[in-house]
């Protein structure tokens, strides 16, 4: 399934281009851009994950169904993974499939570890059984950092941990990742098994087509779409915001490069915003209600709510002097992108509108 020739994006040195690109956790926010990134770039894409999580996602709206291969599954379901692997055979696997909520994790937190943890090593179990594999990108968090609140970005070496579920069991994925690497895909060893895995990690993503509960840019869309003030819950909270297209690039530009030289690359990357990305909650909340043109903000933080981290930042040199990536949007355009989409997404064509958006953030 490709893009006519005169119309495709050629970027990434067309490694692409005709291959097959299984993208784990295709139905939702992340996992349905790069499933469009990736199709316009000419892959054939097997997408393989729950349902959507609202009729109005960006899987949904942009008619992903009807573009790729979409195969409803779990990835705890490791028969079922089994079978995909072994009939499509892919070249790339993106694995985004996870329980992403920190406050989802303290009512579900053992089927956030089931899925977090041992749907990543389903995964890795059925890249290592696949001959044709040969590149793994296993998309973890920022939050995946042991966070000691410290005001300088967390880099690729530092410890792993989590006070919550959902951070720890990220951090305990990426020791499994780590572990997997080492005994199974070990570069000193690619001639024998011929794969190469990495992990990457990205800050706060906002972009059109999230409808999560408890992200801060749908509250946001919702309360306005409502004529209702925007209830902000942790106004002080300082995160590493950024566009969801600037991961997306980063993971497709370090897809190329495990690709052309798989010992290399296969570690793991954080993609994360320039410093001045790194806000508040609250300023996030001001700066899209003067993009939307409308909305007020109501604090309604109060003691004795769930924990989460009050600072978090990522430091991005590795991916800048590494493998040449840099952040492309700053705050502001990052946030006037996002609006763009919620205030068209009723009466346009979405998946042109994610399009249209790519191309603006390539420069096309």
């Amino acid at each position: 399934m490709g893009i006519e020739k005169e119309t495709r994006m050629k970027y990434f040195n067309d490694v692409y281009k005709n291959k097959t690109v299984l993208v784990t956790g295709h139905t939702g926010f992340k996992g349905s851009w790069l499933s469009i990134w990736l199709r316009e770039l000419g892959a054939n894409v097997i997408g393989y994950a729950l349902d959507p999580y609202t009729e109005k996602d960006n899987f949904v709206l942009a008619k992903l169904e009807d573009k790729i291969t979409d195969i409803r599954g779990d990835i705890r379901d490791k028969e079922h993974l089994g079978r995909v692997f072994e009939q499509y055979k892919p070249d790339f696997v993106f694995h985004l499939a996870a329980q992403p909520l920190v406050r989802s994790s303290y009512d579900q937190p053992v089927e956030t570890y089931e899925v977090n943890v041992m749907g990543t090593i389903n995964v890795m179990e059925c890249i290592r059984k696949t001959p044709e594999t040969k590149v793994g990108i296993m998309i973890t968090t920022d939050k995946c950092y042991e966070n000691k609140e410290q005001i300088w970005g967390y880099r690729e070496n530092e410890a792993f941990g989590g006070y919550d579920p959902y951070s720890s069991s990220k951090g305990a994925a990426e020791i499994a990742i780590n572990s997997w690497r080492n005994s199974f895909f070990n570069p000193k060893d690619y001639e024998k098994h011929k794969k190469s895995i990495a992990s990457v990690r990205a800050g706060n993503v906002i972009g059109g087509g999230d409808w999560s509960l408890d992200r801060i840019i749908p509250d946001c869309i919702r309360a306005l779409e409502k004529d209702e003030a925007i209830s902000i819950r942790n106004p002080k909270a300082i995160r590493p915001w950024e566009h969801v297209l600037e991961p997306l690039s980063g993971y497709l530009l370090l897809g190329q490069k495990m690709y052309e030289e798989p010992s290399k690359y296969c570690e793991g990357w954080n993609f994360g915003p320039n410093l001045d990305s790194i806000v508040p909650v609250w300023e996030i909340g001001e700066k899209l209600i003067k993009y939307y043109g409308s909305g007020r903000l109501e604090d309604k933080s109060k003691k004795g709510e769930l924990h989460e981290a009050k600072l978090l930042a990522l430091d991005i040199t590795k991916a800048r002097f590494n493998l040449g990536w840099k952040p492309r949007w700053d705050i502001d355009k990052a946030i006037e992108k996002t609006v763009e989409w919620y205030k068209e997404y009723s009466n346009e064509n979405v998946y042109k509108l994610c399009v249209k958006q790519i191309k603006e953030f390539i420069g096309e």
